[in-house]
């Protein structure tokens, strides 16, 4: 069976909304696009690279996926990122996306996410690693498929924003399985589901 690793970038105050570009998420008026990039560094890309070290497959919502085909999907650098993005299979999990071929090494996954998504983590293959999609985070952890969560705390409030859980999420514990704090404040947190 496969494992689901989750990714996220998140304020102090539970924002995961618009990291990288000031117009990557403008849904609800919110403003503060863009709020992630002072904060790489040296520390911050070595330990997201030890991450692309092991074989994993993408698991995307539609929102990201699309996203991501800008952003990584047209590039041809040598950039490790780049290179590990577009040679990765992506399942891209859509209700309404017709098939998957804008991006290479994308496979459609149709229907509801906890569904389709429960079929796949029991077969054969990969684990399963999702950077953002936050709709599909939610609905996967809602029903005990995400199996550990890898959080990149950045030390600001933004006070709006999408947040990682709003409304309820289940009873849940995790353990902290290693953690690094980078240059710029930012604490990388290992949790794995008990």
């Amino acid at each position: 069976m496969r494992q689901i690793n989750a990714t996220l970038s998140i304020t102090l105050d539970g924002v995961i909304q618009g990291l990288g570009r000031p117009d990557e998420d403008t849904r609800g008026g919110f403003t503060h696009g863009g709020w992630g990039g002072g904060y790489n560094d040296e520390v911050m890309g070595r330990e997201m690279g030890k991450g692309m070290a092991k074989p994993a497959d993408m698991l995307f919502g539609h929102r990201t996926w699309t996203d991501f085909i800008t952003a990584w999907g047209t590039r041809a650098d040598d950039n490790p990122f780049t290179v590990y993005m577009n040679a990765a299979s992506k399942y891209v999990v859509s209700r309404t996306l017709e098939n998957a071929d804008a991006w290479q090494n994308s496979i459609l996954l149709s229907g509801e996410a906890a569904e389709t998504v429960a079929k796949l983590k029991a077969g054969p293959g990969n684990d399963l690693t999702i950077i953002g999609s936050a709709s599909l985070v939610r609905s996967l952890h809602a029903e005990g498929l995400i199996d550990n969560f890898t959080l990149l705390i950045h030390p600001l409030t933004l006070g709006t924003g999408t947040r990682l859980f709003e409304g309820p999420a289940p009873l849940t514990e995790f353990e902290l399985t290693g953690s690094v704090t980078t240059t710029k404040g930012v604490i990388i947190a290992h949790y794995t589901r008990r």
